[in-house]
């Protein structure tokens, strides 16, 4: 299995990625085809496939906030059971987060995730077993991640300015010990995270005015 970045929505695997999302994600989660063209140049952006046989079987985006010594993952797809793409995704993005942090001169406090709770919301997935949401979110949390202590919502990456719910914004800390994080730096990360949508909806807009009042924020099981 390769490993391979895309850079461009010229390159032949980007189709293959972006017909991908759309039948594991639901249409408010997934941004339109033309409209990659610009942020997956950004060199900060890193959206990387699993490549098997020639086919996109798996595909991760994450970033590293250096400032922040934080990085976030924006999505991961595991196409297909019975391959190990969830577990190469894993290390091939561990190994390039702890490269970028190393070129950022520090060492990452840990990494953001959404991950859908299908305990509020039930998602399909495109039937793809591997995407069951009751097991990545066993997954998730066996690896590490903890539930931010909060009422999440995001605006939708259809532009349209909806409040997408259903999910948890958690955090791995690379202290497994961590019980809470400074709720400056959540609100920071989201506030970056989110600049590229400019339609926010209310509920965004509260939650984030929540957040920006309280001093920490807890870190509970997922």
């Amino acid at each position: 299995m390769d490993y391979i970045r895309i850079t461009s929505i010229q390159q032949p695997l980007f189709p293959l990625m972006h017909r991908l999302m759309q039948e594991v994600f639901p249409p408010e989660e997934v941004l339109e085809y033309s409209l990659w063209e610009e942020p997956i140049q950004d060199p900060d952006i890193h959206v990387y496939v699993a490549v098997h046989e020639g086919e996109v079987v798996g595909a991760t985006e994450y970033r590293y906030y250096a400032d922040f010594r934080t990085a976030m993952t924006d999505f991961t797809i595991i196409g297909k059971p019975g391959l190990g793409i969830g577990r190469f995704l894993l290390k091939n993005r561990e190994r390039d987060i702890k490269r970028l942090a190393s070129a950022a001169g520090n060492e990452p406090i840990g990494m953001f995730a959404e991950i859908y709770d299908p305990y509020q919301v039930e998602h399909s997935f495109g039937g793809v077993t591997p995407m069951n949401p009751y097991v990545r979110r066993e997954v998730l949390s066996h690896i590490g991640y903890k539930r931010i202590d909060m009422a999440y919502v995001h605006p939708s990456w259809d532009h349209q300015g909806q409040a997408v719910s259903g999910l948890d914004l958690c955090f791995l800390p690379a202290d497994e010990n961590l019980e809470e994080l400074p709720a400056s730096l959540v609100y920071d990360f989201l506030d970056r995270y989110y600049s590229a949508l400019p339609n926010k909806p209310q509920d965004w807009l509260t939650m984030m005015a929540e957040l920006k009042s309280k001093q920490s924020v807890a870190l509970k099981p997922l």
